[in-house]
């Protein structure tokens, strides 16, 4: 989280007072079910994953989607889960994996991992034994094994997240992997402790070095990316740490954050101008990876690049001003040249390791719906923030006695959870998500079978797109945009019909429910209806039909009139002249001068004609004394109009366009 996700410790020292669900969660209640007791097999050495291309791949090779949330409060005061002074630990996993949670992301502190190492534990943490009278006697440690325990019961997956150097509610916000007394030394020493006393568990697969390294080009302090060795450069201690941690375990994923700026074009580290960088999220900025690739040497399949996107709740951003941003711009302006590059370009796998808000009904909830589209339509895997309903600025997917969900914002979560023929998947090969018995998810080994090269095949199809609508209608083009389809797994393409009497023609395919149409002709009606698409091959039924005709578009100049035209401006306006010459071979009795101005531009008077205005079209009649124009023959007229910018243009007598010079 950016600064202010966690309120202060004060603000944690206790329960709150129960909230009421407005529906409740998909297990009857949230206590330990006597079903899930039944023993299970040992989970296989070969849940530990790696990569191919953009792709995490399981030992067999096959594809696996990490669609998790983060569990805060191992990193901060506390030093174990919050809510365990109202929630139960077991009720809470289980419900997690019920409802498709397949791996938990769990932040802590070089501080926490280095006590541990130490011995030095919290022998009376705050837990509420009444509620989880199993954990009584526990201490933190133990608390934290146990959990991994249930998590191998109920089949879910783990990724630590080294949150701070401190233990501290708001140590997230200092900018680097040091701080309060802790070196770079310590940070590689406590991933060192954690790798070795973990080596052999499978539960945990993953390892986010560090969370969101940042500092903005004017901080003393902050967070850099390049192909230096300096001692504030993210990419050489990221590298540094990682070779420390797999030369002990070579299995566990690295994920690496990025920064928050990097350089524009012609800049260096050493400017300090606002305008010199790049800027986005905390741990968001990934454009050096494209100059200064984090190298894993001989372990470069096991690197995951990680960054985190919030929206405008969380801190206001300059792409979210105004209400023409959408998912295609955020896509385009800020993701693509921030990291999803590395996805689109197959350089690595992708993880947003933080995303999530408040559901305003707004512009943050619009930023939340086209991130989750963007990331289920390419099958980036991503761990949501958070469970927690007590982060400030997100809230959380459990309610404030953290035994009921919020399901408003699960409802919004849930079509990015990995879920295969209308079941939840795990990332272990023998339990299913929700552990024996569950009726909601399934096993790697359920899904690929025992050898992992046989997936239930997806027959499936995805819903119909919504009717799209019409924008930019010009006389050869248009813009049509249409409400997303969804689908069991994911939705791959979308493609665009011409429909007409003989039949429907593909005219267009697109990833995102939007397209924008040339090559049409002036003065047509087309009808044009959408199919969506999903990699198995099965297609949607069709949209709903929308109907568009084309303008006019220009008219050709036919050489029976010439106009030549000159403006003289000043602030708020500016006089125009028009001298037309009727070049045809007869006279005109009467005539009629149209020309087009630029938009908010308004004729205030006029002279030599008689002037009449229609949105951006002008039109000239003659005057009574004027209107006889022989063959050559030049009338001018003049006008004068508020606006600046470009003067008129198009000019057309008697409905045939002129020639202008």
């Amino acid at each position: 989280m950016v600064a202010g996700a966690l309120p202060s410790a004060a603000a944690l020292a206790g329960p709150t007072a129960p909230l009421t669900s407005s529906s409740t969660p998909t297990s009857a209640s949230l206590t330990p079910s006597a079903a899930a007791d039944v023993p299970l097999a040992a989970v296989p050495a070969d849940d530990w994953l790696h990569t191919d291309g953009s792709t995490i791949v399981d030992a067999a090779g096959d594809e696996v989607w990490l669609t998790g949330a983060n569990w805060f409060g191992f990193n901060a005061s506390e030093r174990v889960f919050h809510g365990l002074w109202s929630g139960n630990l077991e009720a809470i996993t289980r419900s997690m994996a019920e409802r498709g949670i397949n791996i938990v992301r769990v932040p802590v502190s070089t501080e926490l991992l280095l006590e541990w190492r130490d011995g030095e534990t919290v022998a009376s943490p705050n837990v509420n034994t009444f509620v989880n009278p199993e954990l009584v006697g526990m201490d933190n440690k133990e608390i934290f094994d146990h959990w991994l325990s249930l998590c191998e019961k109920y089949g879910l997956k783990v990724m630590i997240d080294l949150h701070s150097a401190t233990a501290d509610n708001s140590g997230h916000v200092y900018p680097l992997w040091t701080h309060g007394g802790f070196t770079v030394e310590d940070f590689y020493a406590g991933w060192e402790w954690f790798a070795q006393e973990y080596a052999d568990d499978d539960t945990i697969v993953a390892a986010d070095l560090k969370n969101e390294p940042h500092g903005s080009q004017s901080e003393a302090l902050r967070a850099k990316w390049d192909g230096s060795g300096d001692a504030d450069n993210w990419r050489h201690v990221a590298e540094q740490a990682a070779a420390r941690i797999l030369a002990i375990n070579p299995h566990l994923l690295i994920l690496v954050e990025g920064v928050q700026v990097y350089p524009k074009a012609g800049k260096t580290w050493a400017d300090r101008g606002l305008d010199d960088f790049h800027n986005t999220w905390w741990g968001g900025n990934l454009r050096g990876a494209a100059d200064h690739p984090v190298d894993l040497g001989a372990h470069q399949d096991q690197l995951v690049y990680s960054p985190h996107d919030y929206g405008p709740l969380v801190s206001p951003q300059p792409w979210f001003e105004g209400d023409d941003w959408d998912r295609a711009s955020l896509e385009a302006e800020v993701w693509d040249p921030s990291w999803l590059y590395l996805w689109k370009e197959g350089t690595a796998p992708l993880l947003v390791g933080e995303w999530g808000g408040l559901l305003d009904g707004g512009k943050n909830e619009k930023w939340m719906r086209a991130l989750r589209d963007m990331m289920v339509d390419y099958r980036i895997s991503h761990t949501f923030w958070c469970i927690n309903p007590n982060s400030g600025d997100t809230g959380g997917l459990l309610n404030h006695d953290w035994t009921t969900w919020d399901e408003a914002k699960y409802d919004l979560l849930e079509p990015s959870l990995w879920k295969e023929g209308g079941k939840f998947v795990s990332l272990d090969h023998q339990v299913p998500l929700g552990g024996a018995g569950s009726t909601t998810g399934q096993s790697l080994g359920d899904l690929y079978g025992d050898g992992g090269t046989t997936p239930v095949p997806d027959t499936q199809a995805p819903t119909a797109p919504g009717t799209p609508s019409a924008t930019d209608v010009t006389s050869s083009g248009v813009t049509l945009t249409w409400g997303a389809s969804t689908d069991d797994r994911a939705v791959t393409a979308y493609d665009v019909y011409r429909n007409d009497a003989s039949g429907a023609t593909k005219v267009a395919t697109t990833s995102t429910p939007s397209a924008t149409l040339t090559g049409l002709s002036p003065a047509t009606t087309y009808s044009f209806t959408v199919r969506a698409r999903d990699a198995a091959g099965n297609v949607s039924p069709a949209s709903g039909a929308r109907t568009v005709t084309t303008s006019a578009g220009p008219v050709t100049p036919t050489g029976q009139c010439a106009v030549t035209s000159s403006t003289n401006g000043w602030s708020t306006g500016y006089t125009g002249t028009v001298k037309v010459t009727s070049t045809r071979s007869t006279p005109r009795n009467g005539w009629t001068l149209t020309f087009s101005l630029p938009a908010g531009q308004q004729v205030t008077n006029g002279w030599s004609g008689t002037f009449s205005q229609s949105g951006t079209t002008v039109t000239v009649v003659n005057a009574p004394w004027n209107g006889t124009l022989a063959p050559g023959a030049s009338v001018e007229v003049g006008f004068t109009a508020n606006g600046t910018g470009a003067g008129p243009s198009g000019f057309a007598l008697d409905g045939q366009a002129c020639t202008t010079s």
